[in-house]
């Protein structure tokens, strides 16, 4: 006669290799009619865990980039209702590992980042006309998509979700029923760790799912795609993702110069050669403090802000507030400077000269945005080479033109470096000559937004989560 524990143990087998063998179907299914997931698909191991539905919420589902952690009795249950929902679960995990979603919150509050990840990756499953994943999205899915879209999101991306949801009027109600709409897994292994191992092994596995993530647009941009849409939500956030980032004020810096001012360089100066000649000689010290210093910053430089109907007075005076933040930093920005601010559309409209932090604070403060008429490059390039000509410019070490794009460029490549600066609010590429520096910035890249939800935002996130998890 078989013990009661060996009874158990051996159910507890059999519910194991059931759950697996679902999850198992789930992938191939999904591979049938995804294949560019092939590489991404195979990624996870499966791993039963009887207390996941106690941590953080009651789904019995959860992934750490690694494994599929499953409840047995949740995911047997989940199967009862039908494949469909099996499959929409593991492609809803998987797309949090390829968004980077794990690993991205950053000092966003976590149930609300929660929630946007969930609605990104919710929206493009919805999106996917596949047999396979296909259920009834309900109406108040559609009608809250739709009140995203009408607020000017850029994308249907979780960072954008995330800055919208900050700013919306939402009732306890409807974020209640936001989680019990979109929230698919659990969670609770997004944000465990915190010691230095933990953050190493976290910073490997998303640099895994980051390769993933690019071989899985490559395999979409070759050919197999997941629709005959070339923007289809899926693609259109994968090219979000995947897009080259980058550090703004490094890329400023670039434009630095090294110089030798005349000023105490307190990095070279010893002082226990100093204080020593005093305790030796009374009233010598062995060595002074040097009276230059070499430092790389800003000398000549050229801004050029285009003014035309298309660029948005908001972003250009976001740009140039970031612009004077790199500059005058201690180390940017030399005690005598010649930097140009040029406001221009197919024509000069103004030019303003500053020599100092003082000139820049000032224009700063009564900075106004001219013109908005056309676009044409060129007429800048031409007032330059002018100054240079009337030796304005002893040594200009580069132009950046603040602009959308759209407008003539000149032919012919100027005696010093030019970069071509444009927000991809659109994330639509954008051609320069060869000669110039492309660089594309989403509004975030540079601009610090402040988003803080609200005290009756927070608690009505806790709430609301509180509420949909007893459901």
């Amino acid at each position: 006669m078989e013990s009661p524990n060996k009874k158990r143990q051996i159910k507890e087998e059999q519910v194991a290799e059931l759950c697996t063998d679902i999850l198992y179907s789930a992938r191939n299914e999904l591979y049938v009619n995804m294949h560019y997931l092939d590489a991404a698909l195979s990624s996870f191991k499966f791993v039963g865990d009887s207390s996941l539905v106690t941590k953080g919420n009651l789904r019995g589902l959860a992934t750490d980039g690694s494994y599929i952690v499953y409840e047995p009795l949740y995911l047997t249950g989940l199967y009862k209702r039908g494949r469909v929902f099996v499959n929409r679960a593991y492609l809803h995990m998987l797309l949090h590992c390829l968004f980077l979603h794990l690993y991205n919150r950053k000092d966003r509050i976590e149930l609300l980042w929660d929630l946007s990840c969930d609605i990104a990756v919710e929206y493009i499953c919805d999106s996917l006309e596949l047999r396979s994943l296909r259920i009834a999205s309900g109406t108040f899915r559609q009608e809250f998509y739709m009140r995203l879209k009408s607020s000017g999101i850029p994308a249907m991306n979780a960072e954008s979700i995330y800055e919208v949801l900050c700013t919306m009027q939402l009732s306890e109600n409807i974020i209640r029923t936001l989680f019990s709409s979109f929230t698919v897994d659990n969670h609770c292994f997004w944000y465990e760790g915190g010691d230095s191992k933990d953050e190493q092994a976290m910073e490997r596995k998303k640099q895994e799912w980051k390769e993933k993530s690019e071989k899985t647009l490559t395999a979409i941009e070759t050919g197999d795609k997941p629709s005959d849409d070339e923007n289809d939500p899926f693609s259109s956030q994968l090219r979000i993702e995947n897009r080259e980032r980058y550090d703004y004020r490094s890329f400023l810096r670039k434009f630095s110069v090294l110089k030798e001012e005349l000023k105490a360089d307190d990095d070279s100066f010893d002082y226990v050669f100093y204080t020593y000649g005093f305790e030796l000689y009374k009233n010598m010290p062995l060595i002074e403090p040097q009276e230059t210093k070499e430092s790389f910053a800003v000398e000549e430089f050229v801004i050029a802000v285009d003014t035309s109907y298309s660029t948005s007075g908001e972003l250009v005076k976001k740009f140039l507030e970031e612009t004077y933040d790199v500059l005058s930093e201690k180390e940017s920005w030399f005690m005598k400077v010649n930097v140009r601010i040029i406001q221009c559309d197919d024509r000069i409209l103004s030019d303003v000269k500053i020599e100092s932090r003082e000139d820049m604070e000032r224009y700063m403060e009564d900075f106004e945005l001219l013109g908005q008429g056309g676009t044409d490059f060129r007429p800048v390039f031409s007032y330059v080479d002018g100054l240079i000509k009337k030796r304005e410019f002893k040594k200009l070490k580069g132009l950046i033109y603040f602009t959308d794009g759209k407008g003539i460029y000149p032919l012919k490549k100027p005696v010093y470096d030019t970069a071509f600066v444009f927000m991809r609010d659109n994330y639509e590429d954008t051609d320069v000559p060869g000669w110039a520096i492309k660089l594309l910035l989403e509004p975030e890249d540079f601009i610090k937004r402040d988003i803080k939800p609200g005290v009756e935002l927070k608690e009505a996130l806790s709430e609301g989560f509180k509420a949909a998890m007893e459901v």
